[in-house]
């Protein structure tokens, strides 16, 4: 009989999972499915000021300052949130999830939606952020779950079924999050694949 535990957060960092999360891992823990990053960037932050801002280059400004964060501070951290994940469950198969782009370029999000330059530079930075996870990722000896093929065809503005939830001010920590769809059809496919 299978057990598991849910030790998700949303809004943690890399510091909560050391200190929150991974105590909650055992010697017997046979999977560990984790996602974090982007708040230690501030990525919600950049967020929100893309969205309020009328200025692309404010909205830009903020994103590639979020992806120098990435690249010098998160990506040691996350070596020693990944060291520490191993530590925890040594035997455990270990998947690092990743994030989806948000945005389709050259897509409707109606009149108040986001420029195509400003969601062009928030997919960059997802891509950013997949790109130093999968790197550590690899260097621990753990699989990294792309979930960019899945959700691009459902990107906010697609027209088509969406798997991001746009920005909700009255649920704003749902907000830029995967919906029910997208956990289902996009994250669980894709580890379902990886885990068998």
């Amino acid at each position: 009989m299978s057990a598991f535990v849910e030790a998700s957060c949303s809004g943690a960092t890399t510091a909560d999972v050391v200190s929150t999360q991974i105590p909650q891992l055992t010697a017997d823990t046979t999977l560990v499915t984790v996602q974090v990053g982007g708040n230690d960037v501030g990525f919600v932050d950049v967020l929100t000021n893309c969205i309020l801002t009328i200025d692309d280059a404010d909205c830009i400004a903020g994103v590639e300052l979020a992806k120098q964060a990435a690249q010098g501070a998160l990506s040691p951290a996350l070596a020693q949130t990944y060291g520490a994940v191993r530590a925890a469950a040594p035997s455990a198969k270990v998947v690092v999830v990743g994030y989806p782009r948000l945005y389709k370029i050259g897509g409707s999000c109606g009149i108040f939606g986001l420029s195509d330059a400003e969601r062009s530079a928030m997919n960059s930075a997802a891509d950013v952020l997949n790109d130093i996870m999968a790197s550590r990722a690899a260097e621990a000896g753990f699989t990294f779950l792309d979930p960019r093929p899945a959700f691009d065809p459902h990107a906010l503005c697609s027209g088509g079924s969406e798997w991001v939830t746009s920005l909700e001010w009255d649920k704003i920590n749902e907000s830029y999050h995967p919906n029910a769809a997208g956990h289902r059809d996009g994250y669980l496919a894709a580890l379902n694949s990886i885990t068998g």
